[in-house]
């Protein structure tokens, strides 16, 4: 039986290299303790929020994750804020 496998479409080349670059983020974020894994979570956070707004430009919930990123980030400074 022949293994071989389709080529990668440029989408899903892209998501490969997304994920791929993403561990490797990950990884060295992790090297520099639990600090670097929050730096590198609010990043991952930030971008999540602006692929969500783009994908949905012009619809009401447009801005439903950078308000729940806000929301959460609120509670976050409340609780451990002085």
């Amino acid at each position: 039986m022949d293994t071989a496998t389709e080529p990668m479409t440029a989408a899903q080349r892209r998501a490969h290299n997304q994920a791929v670059h993403r561990e490797q983020r990950m990884a060295k974020a992790a090297a520099r303790g639990p600090a670097g894994i929050a730096f590198a979570w609010a990043d991952e956070a930030r971008a999540v929020a602006r692929e969500w707004e783009k994908d949905r430009a012009g619809t009401d919930d447009a801005d439903a994750a950078w308000n729940d990123l806000a929301t959460t980030l609120a509670n976050f400074v409340k609780r451990y804020g002085r």
